[in-house]
């Protein structure tokens, strides 16, 4: 065979003879080489959507989620091409296939990102977005079934600091207070139109005419709305408190949505509406001092939203806990 045309590889041209080589001892690590473009540094560089099974320490138990990942550092060195991002998915799948989730094993986790990058980065956060599933017992009866929570647990570390945030929303029902009023009134109306008449009424027709539908002259509108929180832990918090934060937040709001329910289980569910009519100002306050009045959390940022059945919009209440350089009270 003719030699080869010039210009080709040493592989290219065993491979035209024939014959075979051992592929080079070194591969070549593109993000070593020096930047082309300006130099720059740069806030965050990372990796998001991965998708893994998660153990998660909430309290004294452990719990089986999937999640969806972010992991990221800073690219602190203006002249390096880029940061390596394999590193970055060894240690997370290192780290969540070693041990459940903690807060302190997620610092470990931030150490681990940075030290992987010493020279590269002084930064990092990791990012956990799931469902957080409970099951729930009925009202009443005998019933129980799966709720799921949106969740979402987040670390950072700058410059030798660790911040750890929970994440978390809470559907519950509402019931407005204003329409309660308009349509009580309406049945004081129709029970005058009905009984004003006649005088003096017998407590056994009052109450048979208030199971007919006259006796229902007009439902209250309510909606299902959600309480979203941001929490961050304080220092010596060692577990993500999902379960107790979820517990104390529906206990203040005393409409949490239902799963599997009977007849019993509806009808206490509309006598809990009626209980605690609320605003979205009113499930807001409870909100705040359910939290308030927990000594694990530094601070907190809510968003309630009411998802109005009577307007195509939402009424929404925004709060902090207030903390001096805290989170700020924006929607």
């Amino acid at each position: 065979m003719d030699a080869a045309p010039r210009g080709l590889s040493t592989v290219n041209r065993a491979a035209l003879n024939g014959s075979h080589i051992a592929p080079a001892t070194e591969m070549p690590d593109i993000a070593r080489h020096g930047v082309r473009d300006a130099a720059a540094t740069l806030d965050w560089v990372g990796m998001s959507s991965i998708r893994r099974p998660l153990k998660i320490r909430d309290g004294q138990a452990v719990h089986d989620v999937q999640a969806q990942v972010q992991l990221y550092v800073d690219l602190d060195d203006a002249d390096a091409r880029g940061i390596h991002m394999s590193r970055l998915y060894l240690i997370l799948d290192e780290h969540a296939d070693t041990r459940p989730l903690s807060v302190p094993g997620l610092k470990l986790l931030l150490a681990s990102l940075l030290e992987s990058h010493r020279d590269l980065s002084g930064r990092a956060f990791v990012q956990f977005d799931f469902d957080y599933h409970l099951r729930r017992k009925a009202l009443v009866s005998d019933n129980s079934g799966w709720n799921a929570y949106p969740a979402s647990i987040k670390g950072t570390q700058v410059a030798g600091e660790t911040q750890v945030e929970l994440a978390l929303g809470i559907f519950y029902s509402s019931t407005c207070p204003c329409s309660a009023a308009l349509a009580q009134q309406l049945a004081q109306q129709r029970f005058e139109q009905d009984f004003g008449a006649g005088g003096t009424v017998r407590v056994e027709d009052v109450k048979a005419w208030l199971g007919t539908d006259d006796g229902l002259a007009g439902t209250p509108h309510s909606q299902r709305s959600i309480a979203k929180l941001l929490v961050k832990l304080r220092h010596t918090q060692e577990d993500f408190p999902f379960t107790d934060l979820i517990d104390r937040v529906e206990a203040a709001l005393q409409t949490p949505v239902q799963t599997a329910v009977k007849r019993e289980d509806e009808q206490e569910f509309a006598r809990l509406n009626a209980a605690n009519l609320m605003f979205c100002e009113d499930a807001g306050r409870r909100v705040k001092a359910a939290l308030g009045a927990d000594q694990r959390l530094v601070d907190f940022w809510v968003r309630v939203e009411h998802h109005e059945s009577l307007h195509p919009h939402d009424a929404v209440a925004v709060f902090t806990k207030g903390a001096q350089d805290g989170y700020r009270p924006i929607p």
